[in-house]
């Protein structure tokens, strides 16, 4: 459900205040808005570009990061198009008297500072509540994470970012005004910063207990996947009296998913409890 309810807040940002502006702020939607500049057919209008772009990178993912990846962006693939032309119609001056349609409200260019600023809103709090659901809502980190398979010296944050510019600086050059790159730079920042309060609170470390009876299978892949290490204490259970491991280890954001997908793989009646940690410092942390 957490996964199905930001997918729809992602596309109803994205389809209310970024698309009817072309705000390219990166991503699927500005690679979506380029295309439909370039292209010549005018019944490839933009959801359907978004549509194509959308399955493409899901089984680019499928074939080039597994199955395993290819199911955590699965629900957003089917559910993002949908809701984004379902969405896209509200932005019609006839549906709900315009309610909507921003573009032509008699604000002039305060509707587009405003599209701009909740636009990034919505695409962050849609985006944070998907990983906080366990899944992804794929788009060009698909590519990102496919280049870093076969590169291994390059980092995704700095290879997203990458695309994420390019995108960016093409839409500048392509749709030729400067005030919507610079509101689509804007927009995502609001985005990125909202994502870092919703998923993250105010910490950006994470301590994980996990009791199971599978540890050691669970112990090994956190440290091949995740490239974690873990700490193991003995425990007795306070109501039945059963000796029982205990696994502890610190983690981050981005391996939030990563890790309940580990212990759901291996032990389905493991007892986690997650809490944010307020500083840790460390071989892998800091230094």
């Amino acid at each position: 459900m957490l996964v199905i309810s930001g997918t729809l807040v992602l596309a109803f940002g994205t389809a209310i205040f970024i698309l009817p502006f072309e705000l390219v702020a990166g991503g699927v939607s500005g690679i979506a808005l380029i295309l439909d500049r370039l292209l010549p057919f005018e019944f490839l209008t933009i959801d359907i570009i978004v549509t194509v772009i959308t399955w493409l990178l899901f089984f680019m993912g499928l074939l080039f990061l597994g199955k395993d990846f290819a199911m955590k962006t699965f629900i957003s693939s089917v559910i993002y198009p949908i809701a984004l032309s379902l969405f896209l119609k509200l932005v019609d001056p006839a549906v709900l008297d315009g309610f909507f349609c921003l573009a032509q409200s008699g604000y002039a260019d305060l509707s587009l500072i405003l599209a701009a600023s909740v636009g990034g809103v919505f695409v962050g709090a849609g985006c944070a509540i998907t990983f906080l659901g366990g899944g992804s809502t794929g788009g060009v980190d698909i590519v990102a994470f496919t280049i870093c398979r076969f590169s291994k010296k390059l980092k995704s944050s700095v290879v997203i970012f990458a695309i994420d510019a390019l995108t960016v600086l093409l839409g500048m050059f392509i749709i030729g005004d400067l005030v919507l790159t610079l509101l689509g730079i804007l927009s995502a920042l609001i985005a990125a910063i909202v994502v870092d309060k919703v998923f993250l609170g105010t910490s950006r470390a994470f301590i994980a207990n996990i009791i199971t009876e599978k540890y050691s299978e669970i112990n090994a892949e956190i440290i091949e996947k995740l490239e974690r290490t873990t700490t193991v204490f003995d425990a007795k259970g306070g109501f039945t009296g059963k000796e029982r491991k205990v696994l502890m280890l610190s983690f981050t954001m981005s391996q939030y998913a990563d890790l309940i997908s580990i212990v759901n793989r291996h032990d389905k009646k493991a007892f986690v409890t997650i809490h944010s940690a307020h500083e840790v410092n460390g071989e892998g942390w800091t230094w």
